[in-house]
């Protein structure tokens, strides 16, 4: 297959600007080069052979560039001075997602990328396809990894989940606020640009404290104003579908986007709300996938994808249950003597602020407010600690342990528990002369590097023992479960499939196992099934028997196995603490939990940082 011919014209003027603005610089930088009309000449002449350059590259950019959909692999010879030949496996394809702006839609061509498990950047990339092109591989990719048979049959008809209304898109901006705003305006106000500078009041020319007011009251503003533009702009028309085995968007304005969120990568359902969204009875979903979050790669860079951007808290609740039922957490909070904690916190923060400001006022000069104005806060610090401590709290479901932390940006957190990759137990030199301890359940998403983890915060210390060793219990009896429903069936599978003996069942390849029957949570599509019963399998046998099938899929258990091998290649985690960890665990410590005083201790021995 080809790219679309106007990828040619398409490419020629999107990589043309970048020439013109060369041009420019030089036209007015004053070189001695380009006086008089030799110079203009001269000018034109490298602009048009820097034309001619690239078009030609362009069109042998298009002749050379091919891309092949088989059974099992994804193909792309592309190259003009040096060839280039992938092949990427469609068992590790995760999400094929397009986007689209003005320009691209009026031309009917949009840029498909596919995104691999286990990789931040994008895998490869067709620049550009024609739109129906682009449906096409994102519809057959998903169905040709589930075997030939099915990719055959007619699609599944998508059913409808939610859709942003105007009103709900209005809220969306209201509630929004770009925290990106302060940072530029204060680089500009600093003077430190000097085409802005001349256009900054001089010192003395308005009073500092008016000066001060009318500066944040502005950025305020602006940054609120930006932040409402940009949400608008990137959440118009907004709908989520259910398709199969994956949940599909579609979202933007001047970019559309168009990409999908595999069942079997979700690592982390996350309500998240502010004080503005919880008055008005509103919530945000999130979505988390394993290494990768549709829409990061195409400007999100959140590590989790919307999947529902704004709606009432009671509907984002029943949404996130049709993803994955996990019922109504009746939350945990931590004991009442945190709130304590707390207060002597804030007190420490306050002091030390009021500190500083006593030594400025005393070593600068007077300081246009007085400097033990920020002792006003006291008043509030008894109220904030105990929000802090109100809206903290773990449950233990069924399937899914879930946790709630925060006050400005309160996120609840639900993860299934054959999702967990580790138990980490922390306990800081302060926790430690309070008793407490915090329980983080890593998974292998990719907030995890950067300590988006669920977490039960400040919990008793005798609570985390407990909740760590029921936590591993629970890993165990979920990956057993797990692949009892997969041996169930695939014995369903051979019965209604072709005749074959034992031996040929036995080593039947993934082509008449993949993900047959009814979806389960963390299912990994894999063959060569293990005749040990499950149920007294540890977590390290099914996550080694996965990893023998050679699906290649990088879930929970490939992320932990990888994890092994960058720790010795020898099979097991380096601090023995891994979730697939068959041997005894010290301290008290149940396989597949770790246990630390130093969170980034425990971070750099499990690899995740």
């Amino acid at each position: 297959m080809k790219l679309s011919p106007l990828s040619v014209p398409y490419r020629v003027l999107e990589r043309g600007g970048s020439l013109l603005v060369a041009a420019a610089f030089v036209l007015f930088s004053g070189g001695s080069i380009l006086d008089g009309v030799a110079g203009s000449l001269t000018l034109v002449g490298l602009l048009g052979l820097g034309a001619l350059a690239l078009v030609g590259y362009e069109v042998a950019y298009y002749q050379r560039y091919e891309y092949e959909l088989t059974a099992d692999t994804f193909d792309i010879h592309s190259g003009v001075f040096a060839r280039r030949d992938r092949e990427i496996p469609l068992r590790r394809i995760q999400n094929v997602d397009i986007s689209r702006n003005v320009v691209q839609r009026v031309l009917g061509i949009a840029a498909v990328d596919f995104e691999t498990a286990g990789g931040s950047d994008t895998e490869a990339s067709l620049r550009f396809v024609s739109f129906q092109e682009a449906k096409r591989l994102q519809r057959e990719v998903p169905r040709m990894k589930r075997g030939t048979a099915e990719a055959e049959a007619e699609p599944e008809p998508a059913t409808g989940l939610f859709a942003l209304s105007q009103r709900e898109l209005t809220l969306v901006g209201l509630l929004s606020f770009d925290f990106r705003v302060p940072g530029l305006l204060a680089l500009l106000l600093s003077g430190s640009i000097p085409v802005v500078s001349p256009l900054l009041p001089r010192p003395g020319a308005f009073p500092i404290a008016a000066l001060l007011v009318v500066l944040v009251v502005g950025v305020f503003l602006f940054s609120w104003a930006a932040g409402a533009v940009a949400a608008v702009v990137n959440y118009y028309d907004f709908h989520l579908v259910r398709a199969g085995d994956e949940l599909q968007y579609e979202r933007g304005l001047l970019q559309r986007y168009d990409g999908s969120i595999p069942f079997d990568k979700v690592q982390t359902l996350t309500v998240e709300d502010t004080p503005l969204k919880r008055y008005f009875g509103y919530a945000t979903l999130l979505i988390e996938t394993a290494g990768y979050a549709p829409g990061q790669s195409s400007g999100g860079g959140r590590g989790s994808e919307a999947a529902v951007p704004l709606a009432e808290r009671d509907r984002v609740f029943e949404l996130a249950n049709a993803i994955d039922a996990f019922g109504d957490p009746d939350l945990r909070r931590p004991p009442k003597r945190v709130r304590r904690r707390y207060v002597v916190r804030y007190l420490l923060v306050v002091g030390a602020l009021v500190g500083l400001l006593f030594g400025a006022d005393a070593v600068v000069g007077p300081l246009p407010f007085p400097w033990y104005a920020p002792a006003v806060l006291v008043l509030v610090i008894p109220p904030a600690a105990h929000l802090k401590w109100a809206h903290r709290g773990y449950w233990l479901g069924s399937d899914h342990v879930v946790t709630r932390n925060g006050v400005l940006k309160r996120q609840t957190k639900v993860v299934p528990y054959d999702r967990i990759q580790t138990v980490i137990d922390t306990r800081t030199l302060f926790q430690r002369r309070w008793n407490l301890a915090t329980v983080t359940v890593d998974t292998a998403g990719s907030l995890s590097l950067t300590g988006g983890d669920a977490a039960a915060v400040d919990v008793d210390d005798a609570v985390a023992d407990d909740l760590r060793a029921e936590l591993d219990e629970r890993l165990r009896t979920a990956l057993a479960a797990r692949r009892r429903a997969r041996s169930s069936q695939r014995a369903s599978t051979a019965e209604g499939g072709d005749e074959t003996g034992p031996d040929d069942e036995a080593g039947r390849g993934t082509e008449d196992g993949r993900e047959s029957g009814e979806f389960v949570w963390g299912e990994a599509f894999d063959d060569g099934e293990s005749t040990a019963d499950p149920a007294r399998q540890s977590p390290t046998e099914v996550a080694h028997d996965d990893e023998r099938d050679g699906d290649g899929v990088t879930g929970t258990d490939d992320v932990a196995d990888q994890r092994d091998e960058r720790d010795g290649g020898d099979g097991s985690d380096s601090d023995g603490a891994g979730a697939g960890d068959e041997r005894p665990a010290g301290n008290g410590a149940s396989a597949g939990t770790e246990s630390t005083d130093d969170p980034n201790e425990a971070r750099n021995r499990d690899g995740t940082t």
